[in-house]
């Protein structure tokens, strides 16, 4: 059987499309009528939840200082709703709040999880704090207003990048890396029924996956510069382009993994540079410029046209030492997730991938013109 909570609220007139109010109420009745839901996936992929895993050395450090008689929290916690609330005006700026309280609390905590939790664990102690809510439109769009109010807060920019495709009508600077980020769900997930061994398959490390060993900013960054500069903007143009993206990424680096098994099978960042953000990173130029400039479309192709970097002393992934120019050398684990040393291998696997069969000079000619916007090392 239900029941109604009801509080008097104070109505900020910000948006046409959202009711946004404040009032306060005890941890108990805020659990009552909003709960925390996880961020996570079903065993299909599906995004559920968005919130981060609690923090329990951040909650005790909390609780211990509320269980003080002399104890504030002035900040609010934040909730949204979609439905279960209705807000009655009683004049300008005071309206009245009814919550239905189920099964189910009809809302869903957005910011304070912790601080909330917090109170939670002392039942004892009659402690309203501050609380501002938000009515959304439907589930996208307190999707939505969760990515917009934390934004700017520290979450875990991989949480964030995992809810940017579940919802439109961000920003502009944010679409990019929402394509990016679920290409990187969908690679994760790419090829589970297939005969074949799909190179990424669950190795992508986010937040709904972290036993994965690939950085899934470093996937996203090859992702981004194709879509900006390469063969992703090219694909861009076909009717299916998602499918064959996705696809083009994937058989990439199965074709790495095929020529560097013992580089890439079981192993991590810290064992191989295969698996380490430049690796990923730099092996994306290389894919760029076996797509322009070799014509490498599929798993096969790439597979053949990154032979040249298997001869003897070239690469050292797990050992030995890189030999990236006359004046540069380094050993093995010594190449970092920086801009220079991105730059530099990137140059380096760039010139052994195109300097193989080049017979005529229109063929770079040709790489060129097909990667408009290209890195400096195609000049």
């Amino acid at each position: 059987m239900s029941k109604k909570l009801k509080f008097k609220a104070i109505r900020a007139r910000q948006s046409d499309s959202h009711k946004v109010f404040s009032f306060v109420a005890t941890a108990k009745d805020i659990f009552a009528m909003a709960r925390i839901e996880r961020a996570g996936r079903s065993e299909q992929g599906e995004l559920f939840g968005f919130q981060r895993p609690q923090v329990s050395k951040h909650i005790h450090e909390i609780r211990d200082y509320l269980s003080q008689d002399s104890a504030v929290l002035p900040n609010s916690v934040v909730l949204a709703f979609v439905d279960g609330v209705r807000v009655t005006d009683l004049d300008e700026n005071l309206s009245t709040v009814e919550v239905e309280i189920g099964d189910t609390p009809p809302g869903q905590i957005v910011d304070g999880q912790q601080r909330l939790t917090a109170l939670h664990g002392l039942p004892d102690k009659d402690f309203q704090v501050f609380v501002s809510a938000i009515v959304c439109e439907d589930e996208e769009d307190l999707r939505r207003q969760f990515i917009l109010i934390n934004n700017t807060r520290p979450l875990p920019k991989d949480l964030i990048y995992e809810l940017l495709p579940t919802v439109s009508g961000l920003p502009d600077r944010m679409s990019s890396r929402a394509f990016a980020a679920d290409m990187a769900t969908l690679l994760n997930y790419y090829g589970r029924d297939m005969d074949t061994p799909q190179a990424l398959l669950g190795e992508i490390k986010q937040h709904t996956n972290p036993k994965g060993s690939i950085s899934s900013n470093a996937i996203q960054r090859v992702i981004m510069n194709s879509r900006s500069n390469g063969a992703l903007r090219d694909i861009a143009r076909s009717e299916d382009a998602p499918k064959r993206s996705l696809k083009l990424i994937a058989d990439f680096y199965g074709a790495v993994m095929d020529l560097f098994p013992e580089a890439w099978i079981g192993m991590s960042p810290r064992t191989s540079r295969l698996k380490h953000s430049v690796g990923i990173i730099a092996l994306g130029y290389a894919m760029e410029m076996a797509y322009a400039l070799h014509g490498a479309r599929t798993r096969e192709d790439f597979r053949e046209k990154l032979s040249c970097l298997t001869s003897d002393g070239l690469c050292a992934w797990t050992s030995g030492t890189w030999i990236l120019s006359h004046e540069e050398r380094r050993p093995w684990d010594r190449l970092q997730n920086t801009p220079p040393d991105i730059r530099m291998l990137s140059d380096y696997l760039v010139r052994l991938v195109r300097d193989q069969g080049v017979r005529q000079g229109s063929d770079l000619e040709h790489a060129r013109a097909t990667l408009p916007g290209q890195p400096a090392f195609l000049n």
